[in-house]
């Protein structure tokens, strides 16, 4: 296996994926499991989510993790649910999450912007549904309610990380 090194410094913030093992649509399923885990890993390692969303087979978030090391915060919230998840179907073996994560490191306010419309338009793009505002599993509401997206956001228009709309493309 390959050495994999990741870049770490205090003050930085990282756009996180993480996707289930043959993406199997188990998370939406268990979003208490998915919400206790989280919350858990939060507490432990004095964290911050800044925005995120929970699909049936991955999930995205814009982690603070201040102090801490990313590589371990994802490797408890994965032990955590996985924990979980095996006590709910009555099994103590079993591969729940692809091995490692996918990160980003966040570079300026415009990277952040653009990594928050990512997250909150993903249920659209994958489509679960026809606006934002529908998809219960994911910050966007929090977003909505402190000013930051009118409710009809993302309705006419596909969003993408690199900041380009589907109506910018040649």
């Amino acid at each position: 296996m390959s050495n994999l090194r990741r870049y770490y410094s205090a003050g930085v913030y990282y756009f996180v994926t993480t996707v289930t093992i043959d993406s199997t649509p188990i998370l939406v399923r268990n979003i208490d499991l998915y919400q206790k885990a989280i919350k858990r890993t939060c507490q432990r390692f004095n964290i911050g989510i800044l925005a995120w969303v929970v699909l049936p087979d991955h999930l995205n978030l814009i982690i603070d993790p201040r102090t801490s090391n990313l590589s371990e915060i994802m490797k408890v919230f994965k032990q955590d649910f996985g924990f979980l998840y095996r006590q709910r179907i009555g099994t103590r073996t079993g591969r729940i999450w692809q091995l490692r994560f996918r990160d980003h490191v966040i570079r300026d306010q415009d990277d952040m912007n653009r990594h928050i419309d990512y997250i909150h338009y993903n249920p659209v793009k994958h489509g679960f549904v026809r606006v934002a505002r529908a998809y219960p599993y994911s910050s966007f509401a929090d977003y909505a309610r402190e000013g930051f997206y009118q409710l009809d956001w993302g309705e006419t228009e596909e969003i993408s990380p690199e900041g380009e709309s589907e109506n910018d493309k040649d």
